[in-house]
């Protein structure tokens, strides 16, 4: 089953007609796979529109047309697009300044810099013989974010090796 053209050319018009957007972004299997670059880069774009297929997807007409990126979250096959655009929302909205309440907190997220976070420790400083590192209660910020990095480091070469080191050529 494939999606009809006409409603899909209709609608996109009708949208494009009220506004410019900067970007008409297809969900699909065979699109880019999304990082935290991809996201990045669209948190800063004004307006999207996102077009999610059903089943074997859309007319190829309409990808030649109107769409401007096509993404896939994973190497995977969705009945719909209707979740991959949720996490594409997500991932893109949390990095607009004003929507979480340290706009600083995402700057820091795994991904951001290649690495994926280091491990994270709240209170009490010993849970039941568990402790928190000592480093951590020390307030010394730099050997805090000297420690945080090098686990940072360390986890993403043990956990997700095919990310260390990445440079993307940009």
């Amino acid at each position: 089953m494939v999606m009809m053209i006409e409603p899909i050319a209709a609608c996109i018009e009708h949208l494009q007609a009220q506004r410019t957007y900067d970007e008409v972004i297809y969900l699909s299997p065979d699109g880019i796979l999304l990082d935290q670059k991809t996201a990045n880069h669209l948190s800063t774009r004004g307006n999207l529109i996102l077009l999610c297929g059903h089943y074997k997807g859309i007319d190829e007409r309409i990808r030649e047309k109107y769409i401007t990126l096509e993404i896939s979250i994973g190497n995977y096959v969705l009945s719909g697009g209707e979740l991959a655009a949720a996490v594409l929302t997500d991932t893109i909205v949390r990095l607009i300044p004003g929507v979480l309440n340290d706009e600083t907190s995402a700057l820091s997220d795994s991904f951001q810099d290649d690495l994926i976070s280091p491990p994270v420790y709240t209170r009490p400083a010993d849970f039941k013989g568990m402790k928190v590192p000592d480093i951590l209660l020390s307030g010394n910020d730099k050997e805090i974010y000297n420690w945080r990095l090098s686990k940072a480091i360390e986890r993403t070469k043990e956990r997700r090796p095919g990310i260390y080191g990445h440079e993307d050529e940009a």
